[in-house]
């Protein structure tokens, strides 16, 4: 009956279907209210370490019911109180009946609320940086080892001259490139709300401390360090900067908007058959036809990134609307908009790491491409040719220019081949240079310094960004679809 229940009501699909264990514990509600508890033992130890009437037998019996939460008394009390806080404090009193009377001693709501979501966001990072190196680091290997490898580059979609497989995947790579940094300086940027009392001001504590600003001072900084923080916000009112929201959740839309035109041009790649992403043996692309292979993986993180991006409006409404100290206006939708943006961006990494180690390239096609749009490309380089065996430029701008009309009608009209080479070859104008062709039509002539592009970017820049990051490097992803 247990699990008929469990269907009978909406389950987030970013939990149930998609994001990795990690990041689904890190905004459970274990983590969150054994974090609560951490909270109000550190507050503990260092209130008494600087003097106030607290004992040892005290904190011991907070430590040793740190995780033993009895979630059921504790909804039971917030159907009464209808204050979460205050339902977990008394469910802690409960099984620390000798603590209770200190548990909480000075704090308002947000100490254990707005610091535990700052302990969230910051391990949130820690376990999406890691994932986004090893798509960098999957993405710079196939970029290395396609760095020389000619194809159709595409402006406004049409063909334009020739680049390289792996000189676009460096575009690729900039983009995420830019978003480890942003999202590695939100992180380092996190700070601890700290111990500020109701409305920021530390008056409860200054009271508690008997004007002692010193201690008052002392007592923010050893519960910062205990929670793992270097710093703490200097100023806040009763909660942290919403705009910190903005700046963690800024990081992350912005990745999402970088994996959306990744995967959109793997997409459009699919569909010209040059690259696809991997498909199992037994993977069915249609229910209705058989030989289809849609680039499922690409689209999932497309559409999850578009939510990803459309995120970002949460926190910058509730920022923009926070009421002098606060207003609690921001509670519901934050509850909402931070972890999903997280667990968002998570089930999208995951996913584009196994696309990265699985990519596809077709060189037969990718050549194909090529010589079908190469010799209207190559026309500069044929009258570059005919003036320095003595030919007037533009008699031969006309004769290309005739040429290639001619043939763009065969591929337009006719739906042929382009045939403007064979077009120069029975012009007998062309005879000069006739024995150059080979070489003027040779696509690695057209690639300019995109291999060494690649190269440099790949040791200036992609390389060391990975370096502290080499230890994690060896984990696969295991994509559930």
């Amino acid at each position: 009956m247990e699990e008929v229940d469990e269907f009978m009501k909406y389950r987030s699909p970013l939990v149930s279907r998609y994001a990795s264990k990690e990041m689904a514990y890190n905004f459970s509600d274990r983590k969150k209210f054994t974090t609560w508890r951490k909270l109000w033992i550190y507050l503990a130890k260092a209130e008494k370490a600087l003097g106030l009437p607290i004992t040892d037998t005290q904190i011991l019996e907070m430590e040793s019911h740190e995780v033993d939460i009895d979630f059921a008394m504790a909804a039971e009390e917030e159907r009464k109180l209808r204050h979460d806080v205050m339902a977990h404090v008394h469910t802690f009193a409960h099984c620390c009946p000798t603590a209770a009377p200190i548990i909480h001693l000075g704090a308002t709501s947000c100490y254990v609320g707005d610091n535990t979501d700052l302990i969230m966001l910051r391990d949130g990072f820690d376990v999406l940086l890691p994932k986004l190196a090893r798509v960098i680091d999957r993405l710079a290997n196939f970029a290395e080892k396609y760095a020389d490898l000619p194809t159709l580059g595409f402006t406004h979609y049409q063909p334009a001259q020739l680049t390289t497989v792996g000189k676009r995947a460096c575009l690729w790579l900039q983009d995420l490139a830019m978003d480890m940094r942003n999202m590695q300086r939100a992180r380092d940027d996190l700070r601890f709300r700290g111990v500020k009392g109701t409305t920021g001001t530390q008056a409860s504590f200054l009271q508690l401390f008997q004007g002692d600003h010193d201690k008052v001072e002392e007592l923010d900084r050893m519960v910062t360090e205990m929670a793992g923080f270097k710093k703490a916000y200097l100023v806040t009112g009763q909660t942290y900067s919403r705009k910190v929201d903005v700046d963690c959740l800024s990081s992350l839309a912005s990745l999402g908007a970088t994996v959306h035109k990744i995967c959109t041009d793997i997409r459009l790649l699919a569909n010209l058959k040059e690259i696809e992403e991997p498909f199992e043996k037994e993977q069915i692309g249609s229910s209705a036809m058989p030989y289809k292979r849609n680039p499922m993986r690409a689209e999932r993180c497309c559409s999850l990134a578009r939510h990803l991006v459309a995120l970002l409006a949460d926190p910058l409404q509730t920022a923009s609307v926070q009421w002098l100290e606060r207003t609690l206006d921001d509670s519901a939708n934050r509850r909402i908009s931070l972890p999903e943006s997280f667990l968002t961006a998570d089930i999208i990494l995951s996913t584009l790491q196994n696309i990265t180690e699985g990519l596809v390239v077709y060189p037969k096609v990718i050549e194909r491409h090529i010589r079908h749009e190469l010799p209207f490309m190559a026309t500069e380089n044929i009258i570059m040719a005919m003036v320095k065996a003595g030919g007037n430029r533009q008699d031969c701008h006309e004769k290309i220019r005739v040429l290639s009309q001619e043939a763009a009608a065969v591929v337009k009209q006719e739906g042929g081949d382009n045939d403007l080479l064979a077009r120069v070859q029975r012009d007998s104008y062309f005879a000069p240079i006739l024995g150059q062709l080979d070489s003027v039509l040779d696509p690695k002539t057209f690639i300019g310094r995109a291999p060494q592009q690649v190269a440099r970017f790949m040791s200036e820049e992609v390389r060391p960004l990975l370096e502290p990051y080499k230890a994690k490097m060896d984990v696969k992803i295991e994509l559930e679809l």
